[in-house]
């Protein structure tokens, strides 16, 4: 029996007539509508005919997480009067409840992605609501790309809804092609807001770490909340164990704690939902699931961590996870707005009002973020490697797409062009990072297909960390254990297993085929010990195991999980096997290096032959005649790293390059460009022969740098001989002195003594330009600088021989001196 006055009590109802018209008219639209209005269990039974009359059609939902798409299909199938399974369904990862009659089936986003690489044209179907799309997770922007590709190929009668919780709906309408944008008005009640930042100072988040004193203070107000406010709490928080933490620190409250969050028990889960049962107040510590995808009732207080959880990934080392963020100030909204659902509540935010302000506006899309090594793959699949045909939102950064690409061509799911092979197209469809999946395939050969898919499941949902850092210990682990999580590794482990058989290599311990799919899972991150529980990884990066460890006495290890500390050059190893170099040599072979190596190290050229595994040496022999070209070579690269004083360099020398750089600039062609970079890139020109019969630092000292530096000269020219008229290395002045002119700074420099210049009208000029003339006093002191000298005759001067003929009487100080003769010697010495 449908439930028609639970239907009637949704806000959204109201903009269902203009939603309908949108789609009729143009097949595709966006909705907006705040959380609790309906949009996600109205609209769909709507749509599918089954409220409201009208056409039966087929509709899917598309749902971020697999704890709203449950719940969603289960609200619809009550609001019908049924159970899940009958006209509304549900299909997540491991678990399908459907029947011969659904018409109404939720899905997750990775699903449907599945059923899209598998049938373009989605037979039978006939509207697609991609809801929660304000999200921006990576799987709902590519089920939309692909969505649009599929209307505008074959599928122009499919009709598309991007339903969002927020307004901020314009990137969306675009993208659907100027997209009818329907807005529903919630019922919303004023909800107070309440700032209570930590009384004192703690450390901002880092990786996965949130500072213990944040926790302790969360948990602390929501106490606070307990007794200052009516109704049931709502706390939110950045993922399973702060979670845990917080709950710990709430025991003896007068309140029922409960936890919602995608690993929570579906007993929780539903009691959660359920709303409270009338006996007592609820305090549900949530994450980021509630902001939007989920409805809680009996809620009318919201304690807000201000934290969140993103994906981050270092491309560099091939190091990615999850990492706390402070949260947006759009997912505050949210949070804040599930306090006024029911009645007029309250959020205590655990930060400063002033931080406020401070805060992202929205949260990071995935794709500008997130590994894309899975996106990468499906894009391959469908037939666009690089995504440029793509519709969406926000193209993949290059940087990402070119390491993903990496990735997917060195565990062989895509060719030499980027087009997906065979073995790609069977990744594809295992629901699994492309990594997990070469785990899978290839560790189902050696240690069989059910190992292989235990292993597996542990990397694709990281063990609590009480299991330890042993990956063969938390395999054990999962296998006896009777808590959440081991109930989710089997449930993966029955769903991998139908993927692979398990004919041959089951036998052997367990450990080795722990380590070896961990190896062939990640093969940058086999490491080999280099002593008190420190590891190079063949990415190069180190790893360190923490105080007593039982993995710290391994000579190898095939490292799953690893994080880096803030300021910390080496990673912490979270998760970890132990392997030996035959299985490191097998899993990481295509990053096996074996030949000479020459190069610049320690300040020296460095001749051996070497075999390595990325950055791990295996082994190293001295190199006794390495190839000349090498040789040369590493020299250059000692002259780039240590610099060109590596020669041998005079103050003459100096003198000279200076005077030629002051040709090159104010001249240009043919004197030569004689800056660090270009000698660097002209070694040829200037340092032959010498460099090429030069093998070690030694021998570069030896070369002569300033007869080096005139082969540079433009003799084919014939310039080269007015080098000395053009930038003199000396000037001679009216006393008969050759005074040296410096030519290293913006202007050339003629340090002179004043009396040396009288009768001098004119500045001197080299290669026509004034130098810059510093008037010394009798006893070399700087008196004046001056590059107009006529003008310091005429304005100048007075003022210094006002200054300096008291100090200086046995020195002449004529009224105009350009009118005397220059001197070097005092009145009476000349007399």
């Amino acid at each position: 029996m449908i439930r028609t006055d639970a239907l009637d009590q949704l806000p959204v109802r109201t903009a269902v007539p203009a939603l309908e018209r949108a789609l009729d008219d143009r097949g595709v639209a966006v909705l907006c509508a705040p959380p609790g209005t309906g949009k996600t269990t109205l609209v769909p039974l709507v749509l599918a005919g089954l409220a409201g009359g009208g056409p039966v059609r087929r509709v899917v939902v598309a749902e971020p997480r697999r704890i709203a798409a449950r719940a969603a299909a289960r609200r619809m199938a009550w609001l019908i009067g049924e159970r899940a399974g009958g006209r509304v369904g549900f299909t997540v990862r491991g678990e399908r409840v459907v029947g011969r009659d659904t018409v109404v089936e939720v899905v997750t986003t990775g699903v449907l992605l599945q059923r899209l690489q598998r049938d373009q044209e989605l037979a039978g179907v006939d509207a697609v609501i991609i809801d929660e799309c304000h999200e921006r997770h990576l799987d709902a922007d590519t089920v939309a790309a692909f969505l649009l590709d599929v209307r505008e190929a074959i599928r122009p009668d499919l009709r598309l809804v991007a339903a969002s919780a927020t307004t901020d709906a314009q990137g969306w309408a675009r993208l659907l092609g100027d997209a009818p944008v329907v807005e529903a008005e919630g019922v919303s009640h004023p909800v107070e807001v309440l700032w209570a930042p930590p009384a004192a100072p703690v450390r901002p988040p880092h990786g996965m770490r949130v500072d213990p004193a944040l926790l302790t203070h969360v948990a602390a107000t929501v106490r606070r909340a307990l007794a200052e406010r009516d109704g049931d709490v709502l706390c939110f928080l950045p993922g399973v164990g702060e979670i845990g933490r917080v709950a710990g620190q709430l025991a003896g409250v007068a309140a029922e704690v409960l936890q919602v969050h995608g690993r929570a028990p579906a007993a929780v889960q539903d009691a959660v939902l359920a709303g409270s049962s009338g006996e007592g107040r609820r305090v549900v510590l949530a994450t980021s699931v509630a902001e939007s995808s989920l409805t809680v009732p009996g809620v009318r207080v919201v304690v807000d961590s201000g934290l969140a959880r993103e994906p981050r990934t270092d491309h560099a080392r091939g190091l990615s996870a999850l990492t706390t963020v402070r949260a947006s100030q759009a997912a505050g909204r949210q949070r804040a707005g599930r306090a006024g659902r029911e009645a007029p509540g309250a959020v205590y935010r655990c930060w400063a009002q002033a931080e406020d302000g401070r805060l992202p506006r929205f949260p990071s899309p995935e794709i500008k973020v997130a590994d894309l090594a899975a996106f990468a793959l499906q894009a391959a699949c469908w037939g666009d490697p690089d995504a440029s045909g793509l519709a969406l939102l926000d193209p993949p950064p290059a940087g990402a797409m070119s390491a993903a690409r990496e990735v997917l061509a060195a565990v062989g799911a895509v060719d030499a062009e980027g087009r997906v092979t065979g073995r790609g197209t069977r990744m594809s469809r295992l629901g699994l990072h492309p990594r997990l999946a070469r785990a899978l395939l290839d560790g189902a050969a050696g240690v069989g297909g059910r190992r292989a898919a235990e292993v597996v499941a542990l990397l694709s949902e990281e063990p609590p960390r009480e299991y330890g850092d042993d990956l063969a210990a938390a395999l054990r682990a999962a296998r006896r254990g009777g808590d959440g999580y081991a109930g989710r590794w089997r449930q993966e482990v029955r769903r991998l297993s139908s993927f692979v058989a398990d004919a041959g290599g089951g036998s052997g311990p367990d450990d080795a085929a722990v380590g070896l799919v961990a190896a062939l899972a990640f093969p940058e991150r086999v490491a080999r010990a280099r002593g008190e529980g420190a590891f190079l990884m063949a990415s190069g990066t180190g790893a360190e195991l923490r105080e007593g460890s039982g993995l710290r006495s391994a000579p190898w290890l095939a490292v799953a999980v690893a994080d880096r500390p803030a300021h910390s050059a080496s990673a912490r190893v979270r998760l970890a096997a132990v392997i030996d170099e035959d299985t490191a040599r097998a899993a990481a072979g295509h990053l096996r290096f074996a030949g000479e190596e020459v190069h610049w190290a320690g300040g020296d050229v460095v001749a051996r032959r070497v075999e390595r595994l990325g950055a791990v040496e295996l082994s190293v022999r001295p190199l006794k005649q390495p190839a000349p070209g090498l040789v040369r070579e590493a020299l250059v690269e000692g002259l780039r790293r240590e610099g060109l004083g590596l020669l041998r360099w005079t103050r003459e020398t100096g003198q000279l390059r200076e005077r030629l750089a002051f040709l090159h600039r104010e001249l240009g062609e043919p004197w030569p460009d004689v800056s660090r970079g270009a000698l660097l890139e002209r070694t040829e020109q200037w340092l032959e022969p010498e460099l090429s019969r030069a093998r070690r630092r030694s021998d570069l000292a030896r070369i002569d740098a300033g007869q080096a530096l005139r082969r540079l000269l433009p003799w084919a020219t014939g310039e080269a001989v007015r080098l000395d008229e053009l930038a003199p290395e000396r000037i001679e002045v009216p006393s008969g002195s050759r005074i040296r002119v410096e030519y290293g700074g913006a202007q050339p420099v003629l340090a002179v003594k004043l009396q040396e210049l009288f009768g001098l009208r004119e500045t001197p000029r080299v290669a026509g330009v004034p130098v810059l003339v510093h008037l010394l006093s009798p006893a070399g002191r700087p008196a004046a600088v001056t590059a107009d000298l006529a003008s310091f005759w005429q304005d100048g001067y007075r003022a210094v021989r006002a200054e300096l003929r008291g100090r200086y009487p046995k020195h002449p100080w004529p009224e105009d001196p350009t009118t005397v003769e220059a001197t070097r010697f005092t009145k009476r010495a000349r007399r």
